[in-house]
């Protein structure tokens, strides 16, 4: 994994073991995990219809939701990530966080 020296004080936490931390607010990381619960479940369910044998378009469309709700929640992170950590290392002048948000986005519409 990268050992990038991050400019913004805020996004590595001051971490003891070097590694880069988030710095989100209360509110946006209990929605994170809230959303993850529910997906949590949705795969659960997904595994049950397959268990169950189910029919298959069936269970297309319940992988589909799943695919959509992980999609959404990370827009979420995305966006919370370039209104913080990406903005504050710019304006830190710090010029190689944008390869590596593009290099995420292209991750993210694959």
């Amino acid at each position: 994994m990268d050992t990038l020296k991050n400019s913004c004080s805020n996004c590595d936490g001051g971490s003891e073991d070097g590694k880069r931390k988030s710095h989100h607010d209360d509110k946006t990381m209990q929605e994170l995990v809230s959303r993850l619960n529910r997906i949590e479940g949705q795969v659960r369910g997904v595994k049950g219809m397959i268990e169950r044998r189910v029919y298959c378009d069936d269970i297309l469309n319940q992988i589909s939701s799943v695919q959509s709700a992980l999609h959404g929640a990370a827009m979420l992170l995305l966006e919370k990530h370039m209104k913080s950590c990406v903005t504050e290392q710019l304006q830190a002048g710090d010029e190689h966080v944008m390869d590596e948000v593009l290099k995420t986005i292209s991750k993210l519409t694959k």
